[in-house]
């Protein structure tokens, strides 16, 4: 297994825990009708998500790394609209955890309240914005001290 950015599911665990998708919007993307005429602006978002089920983190991010699916979840909005989606694997991670951490080492903001956090009652959102300094290495850096 690779540690890092993954642009493959193959090269994730199976393990259950967390994982950080990145997101390159190359153009302004509509959000679900929950949440009206809302779109997103071209740039760099984390989406963070939990993997609990069969296959873990391996299989949730295989739906999420593929461009050609139902739109499901809040994610796939992004997700089916992305020029880019890369995933890394927190193994045993909370999404709560990673999102609070990461919001406040790097001042991330979420750009819409519940966004990607409809079934969470702690988190003001599970997708943040990433200003064009901060680089992916960056993030996984952060993240890997942590653990």
């Amino acid at each position: 297994m690779t540690h890092g950015w993954i642009d493959h599911a193959s090269d994730l665990p199976t393990c259950k825990g967390a994982y950080i998708l990145w997101i390159t919007l190359a153009e302004s993307t509509a959000l679900p009708p929950r949440f009206g005429d809302t779109v997103l602006q071209p740039g760099h978002y984390l989406y963070l998500g939990s993997a609990h089920g069969p296959g873990g983190i391996r299989a949730r991010c295989a739906r999420h790394l593929k461009r050609d699916k139902t739109r499901h979840w809040h994610v796939d909005w992004l997700t089916t609209r992305a020029e880019t989606t890369r995933a890394f694997a927190a193994p045993h991670g909370s999404e709560c955890n990673l999102t609070v951490s990461l919001s406040k080492a790097f001042n991330l903001k979420a750009p819409v309240k519940g966004l990607g956090s409809s079934d969470c009652t702690h988190c003001h959102a599970h997708v943040l914005c990433v200003p064009g300094e901060i680089e992916p290495n960056d993030i996984a850096q952060f993240i890997d001290t942590l653990n």
